[in-house]
């Protein structure tokens, strides 16, 4: 079964956040870019995946378009693992993080939906996971700083029915009033790789009384893992990370260095369905929890969901907390009452809505 065609559709789709929120890592949130990747078999099968991400998809899709797709073409689709190796191993030297890892990423999944589709089966059943409805979800929320504002937002969160919030903020006030706001709600704390290890450990002593159930990428760099490793013991609050990891290797040493009570792969980001499955294996094997990291609403969504089901299904769920203005999939990548419903057709359950790609196309 040869790929005979690749192409891309990035799409840009207005948002609600509720509140002003203040912009982190390169993204506004005034909208949501997603950047779609449709494989295409000479047998009429065609599968979607999705390359990180956000402000980097111009990048990602240069990478898609000049180097990846091109070798793709005339590839045995069926061959997963052997065509991600050569892939891999063919495009190293463009670096093993970042938009050339972003576009294999996209690869993976589509070949994993095709995968599917031709085993009439939907991906968790692929993945060996027992059949689940829906998924616990929390609501992943935006930066804001202001403290009123980061209050509203977790009652909103709350109000909806989500059991859980994960807060983007790098201030004691915020989280406190976070905690305020909704005393019942179990929160977590990602403040995106703003702090010195020394820095890292005052500040997780200092939110220890904010009943937090982790504390999300503490440490600059993301690389410095015996640095995490020392917040971890020190701290006093659980460490999560891995959403910028660079693969199987990358996440091995972070476990190796006792650095992580939780690992977030993200499989826009890190390779795909293929190494998240690796990565996950390896997690239970050193004792540390797999909880997928997810910021999408396009194929990579629908991959995490399944990974999730298969893979993690007592985690959370995480979905970012914006009302989109519309979505190629419309009500699949809602969250009423918390709740996220697993697909159950096959591959990755749905395709993207042609006529909403075109409307939102960049």
């Amino acid at each position: 079964m040869k790929i005979v065609a690749a192409e891309t559709h990035l799409i840009r789709v207005p948002c609600d956040t509720g509140a002003p929120p203040r912009a982190f890592s390169g993204v506004g949130w005034a909208s949501i870019d997603t950047l779609f990747l449709r494989l295409v078999t000479d047998r009429g099968v065609e599968g979607w995946g999705e390359g990180f991400g956000h402000a980097c998809c111009p990048a990602t899709r240069a990478a898609i378009e000049t180097q990846v797709a091109p070798a793709l073409i005339g590839a045995d689709a069926r061959d997963i693992n052997g065509l991600m190796r050569q892939m891999a191993e063919r495009f190293h030297l463009f670096g093993r993080n970042g938009p050339l890892v972003y576009a294999l990423s996209a690869v993976d999944v589509a070949l994993w939906d095709i995968a599917g589709k031709e085993a009439g089966q939907p991906l968790w059943r692929l993945l060996g996971g027992a059949q689940r409805t829906h998924l616990p979800a929390y609501a992943s929320l935006l930066r804001y700083q202001e403290p009123d504002q980061v209050a509203a937002a977790v009652a909103r969160a709350a109000a909806q029915g989500y059991p859980a919030a994960k807060l983007h903020e790098t201030g004691v006030a915020q989280v406190r009033a976070a905690r305020g706001a909704a005393p019942a709600l179990r929160l977590m704390l990602d403040v995106n790789c703003p702090w010195t290890v020394e820095q890292a450990i005052a500040m997780a002593r200092a939110l220890g009384g904010c009943g937090l159930d982790w504390l999300e990428e503490p440490v600059w760099p993301p690389e410095d893992h015996a640095g995490l490793a020392r917040v971890r013991r020190e701290g006093g609050i659980r460490i999560a990370a891995g959403e910028n990891a660079a693969g199987l290797h990358d996440a091995r040493h972070l476990f190796e260095a006792g650095a992580l009570d939780i690992v977030q792969p993200s499989v826009a980001k890190i390779g795909g369905v293929s190494e998240m499955r690796r990565i996950a294996a390896l997690a239970e094997a050193f004792g540390v929890r797999l909880v997928p990291h997810c910021a999408y609403f396009g194929p990579g969504y629908l991959a995490s969901l399944h990974l999730a089901a298969a893979l993690a299904p007592e985690a959370p769920f995480e979905r970012l907390f914006v009302e989109l203005e519309a979505s190629p999939y419309h009500d699949r990548i809602l969250a009423p009452g918390g709740r996220v419903a697993v697909p159950d057709a096959p591959g990755l359950g749905c395709d993207p809505d042609a006529a909403v790609l075109r409307r939102y196309a960049v």
